[in-house]
């Protein structure tokens, strides 16, 4: 440490603490430098002050960009929470009571937000037209970053939801089966698994979560499929069956509406096939008016 230095800076300098987090978050100075419209010696000169103030060496320079220490990583668990905070505190400033205006932003994979968050979202916009309302789809794992970096308010999947350092606290709020779905005049009258080993199958991808429970159910019963399509999302399963391709496996509540004009029809699999929660996840002590009100009055959480 730097002789006649306090070891605890009053005077401390936020805008060195923005920068490293900008540096930190891009890898590089010249995108930190776009970010913040401050030229590169002054970002490069701002971040050897805060190790000069810091007494340590917060990045490594290398050819591919700026790297973080061990202390630059300890460090950035700080100022991100901090940058957080403050982002958090803005919106509290920029919200009322009256719900007249603020934002409501949720994570949810689209083929859930179809057929339960949709219909709510509906109801909650003409109670409170201007409430600025997003809904973000993206894998699990990318939504829990967003919600520990408070750009969405909530989380709506399926569980299990993990990964996160954050205290999130989780609700169940319905259970989903999954099913075997044809379209009506597709010839298929499989009543086992056994029965749709040739048949043409629509599954979801081999890395997802509800193929593996499916492959291990297979493996149990000693089924292998060998004509199988493997789609990345419901939508395009519920695409598929329409078309008279296949016979898809998807959650139920997806094409529910479908199963109810006839225009598709459940095969009556009698092995029991593999069922998923869907639950709610948020921070709570960061939830803004326009989430809780949402949360409290509109998802009729048990």
């Amino acid at each position: 440490m730097k002789e006649g230095v306090n070891m605890y800076n009053d005077s401390m300098n936020l805008n060195l603490y923005k920068i490293f987090y900008d540096v930190a978050q891009y890898g590089s100075v010249s995108l930190a430098s776009k970010n913040l419209m401050i030229s590169q010696p002054a970002i490069s000169r701002s971040i050897k002050n805060l190790e000069e103030d810091l007494d340590v060496i917060l990045f490594y320079r290398t050819l591919n960009g700026m790297v973080l220490t061990e202390k630059g990583k300890e460090l950035l668990k700080y100022v991100e929470d901090a940058c957080n905070s403050l982002k958090t505190g803005e919106r509290q400033m920029m919200e009322t009571n009256s719900l007249d205006k603020g934002k409501l932003s949720i994570g949810c994979p689209s083929h859930i937000a179809s057929f339960y968050l949709f219909n709510k979202i509906e109801k909650f916009h003409k109670d409170y037209p201007n409430i600025d309302i997003e809904i973000i789809s993206r894998p699990t794992n990318e939504l829990i970053t967003l919600l520990d970096k408070h750009d969405i308010d909530f989380i709506i999947d399926t569980s299990p939801i993990e990964g996160s350092e954050k205290e999130i606290t989780i609700k169940e709020i319905m259970t989903c089966k999954h099913s075997f779905v044809k379209r009506k005049d597709f010839k298929c009258d499989a009543t086992k698994l056994k029965d749709l080993e040739n048949v043409p199958l629509i599954l979801p991808q081999i890395r997802s979560s509800h193929r593996k429970r499916l492959n291990e159910l297979a493996i149990e019963n000693k089924v292998k499929f060998n004509n199988v399509l493997s789609i990345d999302t419901s939508e395009m399963i519920a695409s598929f069956i329409s078309q008279g391709i296949g016979v898809g496996y998807i959650l139920q509540d997806v094409v529910q509406d479908k199963i109810d004009n006839g225009e598709f029809v459940v095969l009556d699999i009698k092995e029991e096939l593999p069922k998923v929660t869907i639950v709610l996840a948020t921070i709570d002590k960061y939830l803004m008016n326009a989430p809780k009100k949402f949360i409290d009055e509109y998802l009729n959480i048990n």
